[in-house]
């Protein structure tokens, strides 16, 4: 009797699943034990996964709980590729759905900021645009659009998810103020930084994702967020090589 693909993944999925009827090992024996071992090692390096791309995660909710979620993540969102850089895509939407954690809002967010900085890690590379590409009149530069690295991640969030990450990943850091952060991630040289983006960062870089100029995302941003610094949200963006081209739109004559 054959072993369909579908039972057996099922059951390699699930450690209380029953070992697939008519399942042989090399020398037509029955594989039960075999069975049980290759499926014991399957679970634990899924499970070392999880702990590796969510570390902070991991901090936050212990090691021991941690190995809990991985089990029922696992049985809930199986691998769908065999690159483990893609494992834990839907872990953040998970966690969300997981009443019992329901008190610790802040958990889906900042499993979003993990996951963005390993897609950050795993992204294209691109070459930034020159240190003189701005180094135009302040009209010029105000109707330039931008072109932006594939790296590069902005995020938003109603928490501190800035601070809680660098709380639980940086010796001496101050404890989180409860503030919503937007956290902008840029990969100048071979690993991610996140950086806190200056309220209304995130919403100048979507106009400017969106087309618009500096000028004219510049003016929409002043609108919500009078505050806006517009200097330092630029600098964070050359500083961490997230911009890749400068076009400036010429006034027609």
């Amino acid at each position: 009797m054959s072993v369909s693909q579908e039972s057996f993944h099922a059951a390699l999925m699930n450690p209380s699943a029953a070992i697939p009827k008519g399942l042989l090992d090399a020398v037509a024996q029955p594989a039960g034990r075999r069975f049980s071992v290759y499926r014991n090692n399957v679970a634990v390096s899924l499970t070392e996964a999880m702990h590796q791309a969510f570390p902070v995660i991991t901090k936050l909710l212990g090691a021991q709980n941690m190995d809990g979620l991985s089990g029922i993540f696992l049985r809930k969102h199986p691998p769908s590729s065999p690159l483990m850089m893609f494992y834990g895509e839907e872990f953040p939407e998970f966690l969300a759905g997981m009443k019992q954690l329901s008190h610790i809002g802040y958990l889906p967010d900042v499993a979003q900021l993990e996951l963005a900085l390993r897609r950050s890690y795993h992204a294209a590379d691109s070459e930034p645009a020159p240190a003189d590409a701005l180094a135009v009149p302040p009209e010029d530069i105000m109707r330039a659009r931008l072109g932006f690295a594939p790296s590069m991640r902005v995020l938003r969030s109603d928490w501190p998810i800035y601070s809680i990450w660098r709380f639980n990943t940086e010796d001496n850091a101050p404890k989180p103020d409860p503030a919503a952060q937007d956290v902008l991630i840029t990969r100048a040289e071979y690993d991610p930084v996140p950086h806190l983006l200056p309220e209304g960062g995130a919403h100048w870089i979507a106009g400017l994702q969106a087309g618009q100029t500096i000028g004219g995302a510049f003016e929409d941003t002043a609108n919500h967020f009078p505050e806006f610094d517009l200097g330092a949200t630029l600098a964070l963006l050359l500083q961490g090589g997230a911009i890749t081209s400068v076009t400036i739109e010429r006034l027609a004559t």
